[in-house]
């Protein structure tokens, strides 16, 4: 027994799904990962717009200080809106590790948007994505 979808039918399925789509699927805006305003005092690297980023990336500021000081092997703190790290860094390695940042915890594997959010279920970390609904585990910072 075999149904058969008519054009029309299927027309009226497609028309349903796109409208259940949350209108941010259908959004083109190009994603810019944010500079940061890097500085040193004496031998520590200071990050003077760190709370700005992660405002901008809509992450938890202390959930990138504990990437970027495991990534760097440092001490780190946050200090109003900036972030100071032990030690002199590049800023050109500085904003590498933010650009792998953004592609582990901010972008969709699915569809590559930064309509993103962090949340925890069974005490793994799962990144939700509003924009097309799916779901990924991404790796906890130790």
């Amino acid at each position: 027994m075999t149904s058969e979808i008519s054009f029309d039918d299927y027309e009226t399925l497609l028309k349903r799904a796109r409208d259940q789509c949350p209108e941010k699927v259908f959004e083109d805006v190009r994603f810019e990962i944010p500079r940061y305003e890097l500085g040193r005092e004496g031998n520590r690297t200071i990050i003077a717009n760190f709370v700005q980023v992660a405002e901008i990336l809509n992450r938890d500021k202390r959930h990138m200080l504990k990437f970027f000081a495991s990534e760097l092997g440092t001490a780190g703190s946050i200090d109003g809106n900036r972030a100071i790290f032990q030690g002199r860094h590049r800023a050109a390695y500085i904003q590498q590790l933010l650009e792998r940042y953004v592609k582990q915890y901010v972008l969709c594997p699915v569809c590559g948007k930064p309509d993103t959010r962090l949340v925890t279920e069974h005490r793994i970390t799962m990144m939700r994505c509003e924009a097309c609904g799916a779901m990924s585990a991404v790796k906890n910072i130790t």
